[in-house]
C-alpha cells in the first residue's frame, strides 16, 4: 500500500513538472515578442497531448501502450512542423511527397482522436463530415457541390499552413485562453474560491431562500474566472447543494438553481470563457469592447435567475441560512483580497492601462501565485507552497488541453468551410428560408445553435454557427457584434435545455434529483437565456452602455421588468390563468419592443 502511494505521489510530481513546462511556455509567450505561429501553435498542441492520451486512467496495459504511441506520434508530427516551419511556409500550403502527406493525415487523426477523448464524439464526427465534404464534395450535384481540390493542397492548407489546425482559432487558444486558464487555476488553488463563497454567503445568506441566492452570487463571481459551466457546477455546487438540501429545499429546485446559475459563468465578464476571446478575434475588436457589450446582458441573466428564486421561495416557503453558517465580516475582510487583488490588477491593466488581455492575465497570475504563499490570516505559509503550485499547474494544464482539443478540432471545420465556400451556401439557404426577414432568420439560427450545442461544446458550437449563420444575419441588417453575441448566447441553450442539458445532469446527479424535473425548473429560472438575446436585438443600446448610457440604462430597466413579469407568469401557481397569461404577454412585449418605441407608446 505504501509503495503504491509512493508511486502515485511520484507520478503526480512528474505530472506537475510537465504541467509547469506548459504553464511556463504560455506565460513566456506573453513577454517573448513575436514567435512564428507554426512554432507556438504546434508546441501548444504537443504540450496538450499527454494530458489527453497519457495522464488518464486505462482499463488495460494494451490501451495505455496504444495511447502512448499515438501521443508520441502526435508530438513528433508537431515537432516536425515547428522545426521545419521556415521551409513549410515557403510551400504555401502545398504538401510535397508522400511522407508529408502521411504526416498531415497523422496530424488530422491525432486532433480528431484527441477531441473524441477530451470531449464528445459529436465534434470529431462533425470534423470528419467536413473533411469528407472537402475531399468528395465535387461529386455532389447542384449548388452544394464544389469544384474539387488537389489532395496535397487541401490537406496542406489544413496542416502546414494557417488555414486549419494552426489557424487563428488555435492562435486564440495559445496566446489568450491558455493564459486566462492559468490565472483562474492560480486563484482557485489558493483561498480565492473560499473568498468568493464567504462574500456571497455574507451578502445573500440572510435573505429569503438565502442558500439559493448565495449560489447565484457565487456562480457569478467564480464563473467569471472559470468560464466553464461544468467547472462552476462542480465547484460551487459542492458547497451550495448540500446547504440547500440541509435547509429543506426540494432537491430538484436546488439542482436547477445551481445548473442555471453556473451556466451564466460563460457570459459573465470579465473572462466569459474561451468563446469571448474567439469573438474578439473574429470581429477584430478589443476584448474590452466585448466585455463592455456583454455586461448588461449578463447582469440581466443573473437578475432573471434571482427573480425566479424569489418567486419559488414564496411558493416553497424557503428560509434564510442559519446565522452560524454565515461568516463574520472579519473573516470576509481577511479573505476578500485573495480575489480582489488579482481582479483589480486584471481590470486596471486591461481597462485603465490599455494593455492586452493576455498581458493583464499574466500580471494577475503572478499576483495570485504570490498570494499562495500566505494563509487566511496573511501569515507566511511556505510549507505547503510547492504542493499548491503543483496542483495549480496541473489543473491549468488539464484545462488548457481540453480547450485545445475543442478549438483545434473546430479549426478543421472552419478550414474546410473557408476552402470550399460551404459557409456561403448555407448563408444563402438561411436567407432563402427566412424570406429575407430578420426575425425568422434569428429563429432558424437559434434552432441551429440548440441542435449543434446538444453534442458540441459551447465554444465550438458558437464558432461553427457564427461562421455559417453570422453572415446571413449581417446581410439582414444585424450589426456584427449583435450577431455574434446572439449566436454565442444561444450556443449556451443546450446547457439547460433538454434533451442534453449538461449542467442539469451534473447538478441533478450531485443533488440526487430526477433530471427531467430539474431541467423544467432550470428553464424557468434561466428564461433570461432565451429572452435577453432578442432584447438586445430589439434594443441595440443594451450592449452599448458607454456609448449610449441613457438609452442603455432604459433598455436594461425595461428588459428587467419584462423578465420579472415573465418569471411571475412561469413560477406563480396561485395566480389565475388569465393573469399569468397577461403577465407573460406584457413581459414579452416590454422585453422585445425597442426602447424608443416603448417610450413612444407610453407617452
Amino acid at each position: 500500500m505504501n509503495s503504491k502511494a509512493a508511486s502515485e505521489g511520484t507520478l503526480r510530481w512528474a505530472a506537475g513538472l510537465l504541467a509547469l513546462a506548459c504553464v511556463v511556455f504560455h506565460l513566456w509567450l506573453v513577454f517573448s515578442g513575436l514567435v512564428p505561429n507554426l512554432v507556438s501553435r504546434p508546441v501548444h498542441l504537443a504540450l496538450a497531448l499527454p494530458w489527453v492520451f497519457l495522464l488518464v486512467p486505462y482499463r488495460s496495459a494494451a490501451a495505455r501502450w496504444a495511447s502512448g504511441l499515438f501521443c508520441l506520434a502526435g508530438i513528433a508530427a508537431c515537432a516536425w512542423v515547428a522545426l521545419d516551419h521556415a521551409a513549410l511556409e515557403d510551400q504555401y500550403g502545398s504538401l510535397e511527397g508522400w511522407r508529408q502527406t502521411a504526416v498531415a493525415v497523422l496530424l488530422l487523426a491525432v486532433v480528431l482522436e484527441m477531441a473524441r477523448r477530451a470531449v464528445k464524439l459529436a465534434l470529431p464526427v462533425a470534423a470528419l463530415v467536413a473533411l469528407a465534404y472537402g475531399l468528395f464534395g465535387q461529386y455532389l450535384p447542384g449548388r452544394l457541390g464544389h469544384p474539387g481540390f488537389p489532395l496535397d493542397s487541401f490537406l496542406g492548407t489544413l496542416t502546414i499552413a494557417e488555414g486549419g489546425i494552426w489557424g487563428p482559432l488555435t492562435g486564440i487558444s495559445v496566446n489568450i485562453v491558455a493564459v486566462f486558464v492559468i490565472f483562474g487555476a492560480a486563484v482557485s488553488a489558493g483561498l480565492g474560491g473560499e473568498a468568493f463563497m464567504s462574500l456571497a454567503t455574507k451578502l445573500a445568506g440572510r435573505l429569503e431562500a438565502g442558500a439559493a441566492k448565495v449560489s447565484v452570487l457565487a456562480s457569478a463571481l467564480f464563473g467569471s474566472i472559470s468560464g466553464s459551466a461544468s467547472a462552476n457546477v462542480a465547484s460551487t455546487g459542492a458547497i451550495t447543494l448540500p446547504a440547500m438540501k440541509r435547509l429543506g429545499y426540494p432537491a430538484a429546485f436546488a439542482a436547477a438553481v445551481e445548473a442555471t446559475a453556473s451556466t451564466g459563468g460563460q457570459i459573465m465578464p470579465p473572462l466569459m470563457g474561451a468563446g469571448a476571446f474567439v469573438m474578439a478575434e473574429l470581429l477584430r475588436l478589443r476584448y474590452t469592447q466585448i466585455v463592455e457589450a456583454a455586461f448588461f446582458p449578463a447582469i440581466l441573466f443573473f437578475l432573471s435567475v434571482w427573480f425566479g428564486i424569489a418567486l419559488f421561495a414564496r411558493r416553497y416557503g424557503l428560509k434564510p441560512m442559519a446565522a452560524e453558517e454565515i461568516p463574520a465580516w472579519r473573516r470576509v475582510r481577511w479573505l476578500a483580497p485573495f480575489f480582489l487583488i488579482p481582479f483589480a490588477i486584471l481590470v486596471w491593466t486591461m481597462f485603465a492601462a490599455g494593455r492586452t488581455p493576455q498581458y493583464a492575465a499574466a500580471l494577475s497570475t503572478f499576483a495570485a501565485v504570490a498570494l499562495l504563499a500566505v494563509d487566511a490570516r496573511w501569515r507566511p505559509a511556505l510549507s505547503g507552497l510547492p504542493v499548491r503550485l503543483r496542483d495549480a499547474a496541473i489543473e491549468a494544464a488539464r484545462q488548457i488541453a481540453v480547450i485545445a482539443s475543442i478549438i483545434i478540432c473546430a479549426g478543421i471545420v472552419i478550414g474546410v468551410l473557408n476552402q470550399t465556400g460551404l459557409g456561403v451556401k448555407i448563408t444563402s439557404a438561411i436567407l432563402t428560408l427566412s424570406g429575407g426577414s430578420l426575425y425568422p432568420a434569428l429563429v432558424l439560427t437559434a434552432l441551429a445553435c440548440l441542435i449543434l450545442g446538444m453534442e458540441v461544446p459551447t465554444t465550438a458550437a458558437y464558432v461553427i454557427c457564427v461562421s455559417v449563420a453570422g453572415p446571413a444575419l449581417q446581410k439582414l441588417g444585424l450589426p456584427p457584434l449583435q450577431a455574434h453575441l446572439f449566436v454565442f448566447w444561444y450556443a449556451l441553450l443546450s446547457t439547460i435545455t433538454p434533451p442534453v442539458c449538461g449542467t442539469v445532469f451534473i447538478a441533478a446527479g450531485m443533488a440526487e434529483a430526477p433530471w427531467l424535473r430539474v431541467a423544467g425548473q432550470a428553464m424557468r429560472l434561466g428564461l433570461g437565456l432565451y429572452v435577453v438575446p432578442l432584447a438586445f436585438v430589439a434594443s441595440p443600446s443594451l450592449i452599448d452602455p458607454l456609448g449610449r448610457p441613457f438609452w442603455a440604462t432604459l433598455a436594461f430597466l425595461k428588459t428587467a421588468l419584462g423578465l420579472w413579469l415573465l418569471a411571475r407568469a412561469l413560477v406563480r401557481r396561485d395566480d389565475p390563468w388569465w393573469l399569468r397569461l397577461l403577465s407573460a404577454a406584457v413581459g414579452l412585449a416590454i422585453a422585445f419592443l425597442p426602447t424608443r418605441g416603448l417610450l413612444g407608446l407610453a407617452f
